[in-house]
Parts: structure tokens; sequence; C-alpha cells
């Protein structure tokens, strides 16, 4: 008995069609299983069962990276709040220089007082 097909899992449809393609395609990529053995057992075209295979590799590619996904986005949001620590850190050793400029050259301290 299976556990991908929806006379078989409890649950709504949408969420066991979710179900069958995620473990249908991870196994057949895990070599659990072939496509011929997961598409006769849940009466699936082996071109839909494919496309399935190649929409699952194409988020796999997003999230490492590779794709134009939300794991670039957090990268670049990540860089730029380091950026903004830095530009922060250096206003701060600014400000910290320019009073410690004007302590130095300061008309009191050039009187000896």
């Amino acid at each position: 008995m299976c556990t991908t097909c929806a006379k078989h899992s409890p649950g709504g449809k949408k969420k066991e069609g979710l179900e069958k393609k995620k473990s249908g395609v991870l196994e057949y990529l895990t070599g659990q299983r072939s496509a011929a053995e997961i598409c006769r057992e849940h009466q699936l075209k082996d071109s839909l069962f494919y496309r399935w295979k190649d929409e699952f590799l194409a988020g796999a590619a997003q999230a490492f990276g590779n794709g134009n996904g939300q794991p670039e986005q957090a990268a670049t949001a990540a860089r730029i709040a380091e950026l903004e620590r830095m530009v922060g850190k250096l206003a701060m050793e600014l400000e910290a220089a320019k009073k410690a400029s004007r302590l130095l050259h300061s008309p009191s301290r050039a009187n000896g007082s």
C-alpha cells in the first residue's frame, strides 16, 4: 500500500496531490522506485510525471540560489544590512576622531591650561 495517493492518505485533495507529486518524484530521484512503477500505481501519464520532476528540480535550483528565488534576495538583504552596520560604525569613528581633533587643537590646550 502506498502513502502518496488519495485513497490511502487522509487530508484535502490539494494537499494529497502535492504529497503525491513530492513523494513520487523523491522516490524516483532516490532510486527507490522507477518512473514506470510510480506512473502505474497512480495512473499517471509518464509525460506528466516527468513534468513534475522538472518542476521539482527547478525549485531545487532556486532553493540553492541558482534561480530567481528568495535565497538570492535574502543574501542581498543580508549584504545590505552588513554594509549599513559598517557605515554606522565608520560614522561613529569619524565623529570620535573629530571630537579628539577639536580637543587637541582647542585654544585652552594651546595656552597650556
